[in-house]
């Protein structure tokens, strides 16, 4: 569970827990997180929850949202990271007891492919591993990097070419599911889009994403 730490000037003024899919942040009074103070938008940011990931978007705001120094649109928060809001910083914390899956990060076809080097951690928050045998995997069917399989062994995994197309499969208690995270166009299965915000995986399922073709294997 991620919680948000409000601070001013060094004071910290409010800490809050991320628990909804959306929580929005700005200046008026509706938000989920109210910071009554000029240098913040109305409507300044909205903090969305995938599976164990937290995703923050800046909402068009007059002066922007900050990442330990650095402007951005939207990012996947990591343990630790500093929010910059203003002269306001918030704090992201994550319960170490949390999960989180390294991410596969891929390239549209035509581009490059999965190497070695594009394996990377969105999620700063990686933990132990919960169980040494994987439930299920996923195995890359065309460009390069095809044969390429990554095992499923965390709660949530994502996929997919940040700032073009990104989707998370999520473990659960009755299976896997796919859901749509970032991107104008949403991820298909077997050659159709997800209808919705997620969908079920079955064995032999083939996912694409990015360009890229993946086939989910149940153990």
């Amino acid at each position: 569970m991620g919680k948000l730490v409000v601070s001013l000037d060094g004071v910290v003024i409010k800490e809050v827990q991320v628990t909804k899919d959306k929580t929005t942040l700005g200046r008026r009074p509706y938000n989920d997180i109210v910071i009554d103070n000029l240098a913040v938008s109305g409507e300044h940011a909205v903090l969305q929850m995938v599976g164990g990931d937290v995703f923050i978007e800046d909402l068009n705001s007059t002066n922007g949202t900050y990442i330990n120094g650095k402007a951005v649109k939207k990012q996947l928060l990591a343990h630790n990271d500093t929010v910059e809001i203003g002269k306001y910083k918030i704090k992201y914390l994550v319960d170490e007891s949390g999960d989180y899956e390294k991410t596969l990060i891929m390239r549209p076809a035509g581009v490059g492919a999965v190497s070695s080097a594009a394996m990377g951690v969105m999620s700063g928050a990686a933990a132990a591993e919960r169980d040494s045998t994987p439930m299920a995997s996923i195995k890359v069917l065309n460009g390069a990097a095809a044969g390429r399989e990554v095992s499923l062994t965390k709660v949530v995994t994502t996929v997919g070419k940040p700032g073009v197309q990104v989707a998370s499969i999520t473990r659960r208690p009755n299976g896997f599911a796919l859901a749509h995270v970032e991107g104008s166009s949403r991820p298909s299965i077997n050659g159709v889009p997800l209808p919705g915000d997620s969908s079920p995986l079955r064995n032999g399922d083939v996912i694409e994403l990015a360009g890229t073709q993946m086939q989910f294997i149940a153990r």
